[in-house]
């Protein structure tokens, strides 16, 4: 047969159809792309990376992949916690990590224009040199892309006050299933024509479309923020002090909850100097201006006392109550050097917090599991982290039967089984529990009309019966 007149395969036609050095096929290279960092999610091979530059290539690369028949599995940075991100057998992986522009910061509309694989940090960073602040701030901020915040609606520490990355977007350039590059959204203040898209393609995880483009709303740079700090000797009793915030009515700038194993790992990886005397640490702040600020502050301080603190104060040392903030945000990547780590997710709501906090300290026990703990307990978001010797695959087992578990017990208080992570693969079953077969049936609806040939990220999310 005449290798002329042979079908050209999806990957040839990449080759010749972008640019040279966009897509990668050598194993030891894609392996590095095929799965994001959620512990023991399952990935498969893909057939290619791809990394494009534009929206117009990322549009070939959907045009081609829908011709013949191949999944197309969008990746930002890859730090996703569920597998949202990982290959499927015979896909193509396609990375928007070259896709770096910040477009715009306009101060006067005070909006921002970027491109998917910005970094979060990256963009906050451009906005405070122009007097702006975009407020979500995922711990994985130094890393992750705004494209990814965007596909798993990510949160942050300010987010008890602030929202979430949905209540930033303002509109989105994507690529829909059939290849073609749409604009939904607006820049304006107010707008309501049509069906809410922008809506429904935050937190979608890739399934629906890849995104090449955000426009995201920005706010004024805000006041320097007051912080107070909690130690407990019971997670229970840190809990109560989060329940008795919430009844003060109090909205601080960040709420946050970490045990001392989060600490000592912390501490052991970067040296800080960080006391691991406490079994829990809770920083709150609030950044209401003037006096507000000082009551305020004040005021958490007297309601972590009554959740039985047996030390509590505001902090007259910025230096200080900035390394306890950047020691939360680096608790994961510590506990991830002692072994593997299975994280958590859920969201209960804030009067449950201490009662859900209690019941995963009895889960631990009952697995035999070392579960540390790290929250975004200002608004019910808790992170319980299993953690396994390398290797033990008896460990292995208990820990997987205790991550369900806790799924379980936050459905029964009335919480959700993700709180900012996604469902990827690690909580489809989760999100069935919660959601229940009939508004499963108008999620799977929402997939069939979008993508009918089921070639955007297959399998996460909403699984199929086969």
């Amino acid at each position: 047969m005449n290798d002329d007149t042979a079908p050209e395969g999806p990957v040839a036609r990449l080759h010749r159809e972008l640019p040279p050095g966009r897509v990668l096929t050598d194993p030891e290279a894609t392996a590095r792309y095929a799965h994001d960092e959620a512990e023991w999610a399952p990935r498969g091979t893909p057939l290619a990376v791809v990394r494009p530059y534009t929206a117009e290539e990322v549009r070939q690369v959907v045009v081609i992949c829908r011709d013949a028949g191949v999944p197309v599995v969008p990746r930002g940075a890859g730090t996703g916690l569920s597998g949202g991100a990982n290959a499927v057998d015979g896909c193509v992986v396609l990375s928007t990590e070259a896709m770096t522009a910040i477009k715009e910061v306009d101060p006067v509309e005070r909006l921002a224009v970027v491109e998917p694989g910005v970094v979060n940090e990256t963009l906050r960073t451009a906005c405070a040199e122009r007097g702006l602040w975009y407020p979500p701030d995922p711990a994985s901020a130094p890393w992750s892309t705004i494209g990814g915040n965007v596909a798993t609606n990510a949160g942050g520490l300010c987010c008890v006050k602030y929202g979430v990355t949905r209540d930033y977007v303002l509109g989105l350039q994507f690529v829909t299933a059939d290849g073609d590059l749409v604009r939904v959204g607006r820049r304006t203040a107010k707008g309501v024509a049509g069906y809410d898209l922008t809506g429904l393609l935050v937190g979608s995880e890739g399934t629906l479309g890849v995104i090449t483009e955000v426009t995201v709303r920005l706010r004024p740079r805000r006041e320097p923020e007051h912080t107070v700090a909690g130690y407990f000797s019971s997670i229970v009793d840190a809990g109560r002090a989060v329940a008795a915030v919430a009844a003060a009515g109090l909205t601080p700038s960040a709420l946050e909850l970490v045990d001392r194993y989060c600490l000592r790992a912390v501490d052991a990886w970067k040296h800080m100097g960080l006391s691991t005397e406490a079994e829990v640490v809770l920083l709150g702040r609030t950044d209401a201006p003037g006096a507000a600020g000082e009551r305020e502050a004040e005021e958490m301080r007297r309601c972590f006392e009554e959740g039985g603190a047996t030390y509590a104060v505001r902090s007259t040392d910025q230096t200080e109550a900035d390394a306890l903030f950047d020691a939360r945000r680096l608790a994961y990547p510590a506990l991830e050097r002692l072994g593997p780590v299975l994280t958590e997710d859920i969201c209960v709501p804030r009067a449950a917090v201490p009662e859900m906090l209690g019941r995963v300290h009895a889960i631990a026990e009952r697995h035999e599991t070392l579960i540390a703990n790290i929250a975004h307990a200002g608004d019910g978001n808790l992170h319980p982290l299993l953690i396994t010797p390398p290797g033990d695959e008896a460990a292995r087992a208990r820990a997987q039967a205790a991550f369900h578990e806790i799924i379980a017990e936050a459905l029964e208080l009335g919480g959700t089984v993700t709180g900012e992570h996604g469902v990827g693969l690690l909580k489809r079953e989760g999100l069935s529990d919660e959601v229940g077969p009939r508004v499963l049936a108008l999620n799977r609806a929402v997939k069939d009309a979008l993508d009918p040939r089921h070639l955007f990220n297959p399998g996460k999310v909403v699984a199929y019966a086969r």
